[in-house]
């Protein structure tokens, strides 16, 4: 008799947000952008899309996703067309075929660290071996190209990176980045970005290049939830030209969700299609935030490490308060209501994250009663 399968470890985020995410008051660690009602995103459409939107008829739709959804996604491409894309619900569906394909037992698979947990909780349950190259916390969360090169050995199958990172908000610089398409390129190693972020850097001119764009054989993934602000739509995808494994993921999508929403569909095409709209309110929302926040730790500058994230909508500020990180968390939303990620959200089974560290939101419009009831909590004694 064969042994149980493994197990996942329980998904330390979802599981934080199961408890808070829609009890506390203020959800001051928001991972995504503000969101929109469908009035609004219909409003960027046209009449046809409206029509059609009303008129949508509420049956199974294309496994690969519809081609309205897929020549819009792959218009956010440079060389990608809409047949080097697969659509999937949401972007954790993508990682959890993705992460299990294309490495298992024997194989190797390199990480950095931090990142979102699937990308190496499920290959470590799939039977890889996973190394996590940490960002340089001391170094404004650089990624050390020749500590990846360190990482690789013979049997690496897969590189995941996370760009902008959650939950830093670190990009690396232009010319690490090509070094490292173009190191797994060399090795034979496919490299799995998880783009999520992607157009809501603070500075548009240090945006990168997408993956799928720069490699034949690079993955690209992306949602609709993060720098889009439209989560309740669970649209994601993965571009890669290799189309052998867009084909295999496809099949194996059988046994998941099979198709998307048909609405979800249609209502991801049209926000895709003002793509330049929506990003750039999205980034005016943190950009007219970022000062709040810079104030905000300024005044508490004794007990916080704080430093604007290069690009996304998350940050990774270090608290020095002598109770820790942890019981601050849990004593602020009991207290305040205020929501926050400890750092033990981001614990790692493949290298060692800073325990004195929290996720805060900067995407949502508003911030300003939480930081208030935040700063009210600093103030009576926490």
């Amino acid at each position: 008799m064969t042994g149980p399968v493994p197990r996942l470890p329980d998904f330390r985020l979802e599981v934080h947000f199961t408890r808070w995410e829609f009890t506390a008051k203020y959800h001051l660690t928001a991972s995504d952008a503000q969101t929109m009602t469908t009035t609004e995103l219909l409003v960027l459409g046209t009449e046809e899309d409206r029509a059609a939107f009303a008129e949508l008829p509420l049956g199974y739709i294309e496994t690969w996703g519809t081609p309205r959804l897929r020549a819009a996604i792959a218009s956010t491409y440079s060389t990608c067309s809409a047949e080097d894309v697969l659509v999937f619900a949401g972007g954790d569906e993508a990682i959890y075929w993705t992460m299990q394909l294309f490495a298992g037992p024997g194989d190797h698979v390199v990480v950095v660290v931090p990142t979102y947990q699937s990308l190496e909780s499920v290959p470590l349950a799939a039977g890889s071996e996973v190394t996590g190259v940490l960002l340089d916390e001391h170094d404004g969360w650089r990624l050390d190209l020749d500590a990846m090169r360190a990482a690789l050995r013979p049997s690496t199958r897969l590189v995941a990176v996370n760009f902008p990172n959650n939950p830093t908000g670190a990009i690396p610089d232009l010319n690490t980045w090509y070094a490292l398409v173009e190191l797994c390129e060399e090795r034979g190693i496919r490299l799995l970005s998880d783009e999520v972020y992607r157009g809501v850097e603070l500075d548009p001119d240090c945006t990168l290049p997408q993956a799928a764009d720069l490699s034949a054989t690079a993955m690209s993934l992306n949602v609709m939830s993060k720098s889009y602000g439209l989560p309740g739509l669970r649209v994601g995808w993965l571009a890669c030209r290799d189309h052998v494994v867009l084909e295999t993921l496809e099949r194996h999508k059988h046994y998941t969700t099979i198709c998307n929403a048909g609405p979800s569909e249609l209502l991801a095409s049209i926000a895709l299609r003002a793509t330049p709209h929506i990003h750039a309110r999205n980034r005016a929302i943190i950009a007219e935030n970022l000062p709040r926040f810079d104030a905000f730790f300024a005044r508490h500058a004794e007990l916080f490490d704080w430093a604007r994230p290069d690009g996304g909508c998350v940050a990774f500020p270090r608290y020095r308060g002598k109770e820790g990180v942890e019981e601050l968390c849990r004593r602020l939303v009991e207290r305040e209501g205020v929501l926050l990620l400890p750092a033990s959200v981001y614990a790692s089974q493949v290298a060692t994250v800073s325990t004195d560290r929290f996720r805060i939101g900067l995407g949502r419009r508003d911030p300003g009663p939480a930081l208030e009831a935040f700063d009210r909590f600093l103030r009576t004694g926490r």
